[in-house]
């Protein structure tokens, strides 16, 4: 069956830096298009960032660079590399992988930015 497993949630002070990963199986990974969403307390949940099967990026206008996306085909892994964490950046962030009609999610993992 398909899984997604998210690794890399932490708590993290202002100003740090995590790298969170997306480990895929039971699907042919390469052809997927990748995401990131997040989704913080009462609020709606949001796309961060997004690769193509190609490799080609998209960012939310608010990260003002402070994110990147990756992917690596052969370990079939998407990665989110987040810099200058703020407090804004707490959420529970999903993997999502998405090919025509089908998509699938992971169960999230949990970054907390805070003093």
């Amino acid at each position: 069956q398909v899984q997604l497993v998210e690794s890399g949630g932490d708590s993290v002070q202002p100003g740090g830096s995590l790298r969170l990963s997306c480990a895929a199986s039971g699907i042919l990974f390469k052809i997927y298009a990748m995401n990131w969403y997040r989704q913080a307390p009462g609020k709606q949940r949001e796309l961060v960032a997004s690769i193509t099967s190609g490799g080609m990026t998209n960012y939310a206008d608010s990260l003002k660079g402070r994110f990147t996306i990756s992917r690596d085909n052969a370990e079939n892994t998407m990665y989110l590399q987040m810099n200058s964490l703020e407090p804004e950046d707490t959420a529970v962030y999903y993997c999502n992988a998405r090919y025509m009609v089908t998509s699938f999610w992971g169960q999230g993992t949990q970054v907390t930015v805070s003093s």
